[in-house]
């Protein structure tokens, strides 16, 4: 078992970390950690093809954009996305929001 220190790698790597296969050498789940600071706009979150992935917001509000329109993602509310969808973040706030994304493969080898 092995910790990994989300928020530092976040914060080096420009405010998302994905935890993937290069972390867990598996690439039938993965979580990304992303910080949004104040203000900051259009953080683009889109599923990989064959992928499905849920966001939430962990701290602070964020504002989802999606060709539907925008809704609030409130703190610790989620969404769930697609493989065909593609949505910005916006921060509305003065500090820095974080969100965490559970992704996975829509199929698998056990679905055939």
């Amino acid at each position: 078992m092995r910790s990994f220190d989300l928020d530092v790698y976040a914060r080096y790597f420009g405010g998302e970390y994905v935890l993937g296969k290069k972390d867990l050498h598996s690439d039938a789940c993965y979580l990304v950690y992303g910080l949004l600071k104040g203000g900051e706009t259009d953080r683009v979150v889109r599923p990989g093809l064959g992928y499905e992935e849920i966001l939430c917001a962990v701290v602070g509000a964020l504002v989802v954009h999606s060709d539907e329109g925008e809704v609030i993602l409130a703190e610790h509310h989620a969404v769930h996305l697609c493989e065909n969808d593609s949505i910005r973040l916006s921060n509305p706030a003065d500090n820095t929001a974080i969100y965490i994304i559970a992704g996975g493969r829509t199929t698998s080898e056990f679905d055939q």
